[in-house]
């Protein structure tokens, strides 16, 4: 299936409700900005911002029901958390369903909740997207923004850490992936200092 913007905003503005919607659309927006920022292909980032949520109304208890017919479930917690399952649900619906045969947008959509060690730079990219878009408002979303403008690795990092304190001091499980994820991403960023001091 060829990208088109406009087979998949209208794909959003179908299944989405209306503020649901707004946020998809300012997480495609900015993510675009990011890439052309990074050196990135503006229309993957456009794309996989458009269709990263397409799973987040689906009920709680029919993503559960798809994710365990797709072998989705990786942790005890996937099951625990079921909120956490609706980017893996929407990944395989796109690439078996749907025919999205880009496999940077479809991992883009699958990992922009918890991530995963290894992302990518545009499953980085969305991941701090859905985070930081244009309608989120919270303490330090400045600093994340300008973070993941000046440096997309070093900026997704410190977004995961943001995640991991919310969850720390609400006192909501953290996933191991999302562990798994800081870890990958502080490990990154300690090999690129020692080999910039080589």
């Amino acid at each position: 299936m060829t990208l088109q913007v406009e087979v998949l905003r209208d794909l959003a503005t179908r299944v989405l409700s209306e503020e649901r919607l707004r946020h998809t659309l300012g997480v495609a927006d900015w993510a675009e900005v990011l890439a052309r920022r990074h050196g990135l292909d503006p229309l993957k980032a456009r794309c996989a911002g458009l269709v990263h949520d397409l799973a987040k109304e689906i009920p709680l208890n029919s993503q559960l029901r798809y994710a365990r017919r797709w072998n989705l479930l990786k942790y005890p917690e996937d099951e625990q958390s079921p909120y956490v399952l609706h980017g893996p649900v929407a990944a395989y619906w796109l690439e078996h369903y749907y025919g999205l045969d880009d496999a940077e947008i479809v991992a883009a959509v699958a990992n922009h909740t918890l991530g995963r060690p290894g992302m990518g730079p545009l499953e980085m990219l969305i991941y701090s997207a859905d985070l930081t878009e244009p309608d989120r408002d919270f303490p330090e979303v400045d600093f994340l923004r300008q973070s993941l403008y000046d440096n997309l690795e070093k900026g997704t990092l410190v977004c995961v850490k943001h995640t991991l304190k919310y969850l720390e001091q609400s006192k909501r499980p953290i996933h191991p992936l999302t562990q798994l994820t800081f870890d990958d991403l502080q490990r990154r960023q300690n090999i690129g200092i020692r080999s910039q001091n080589a």
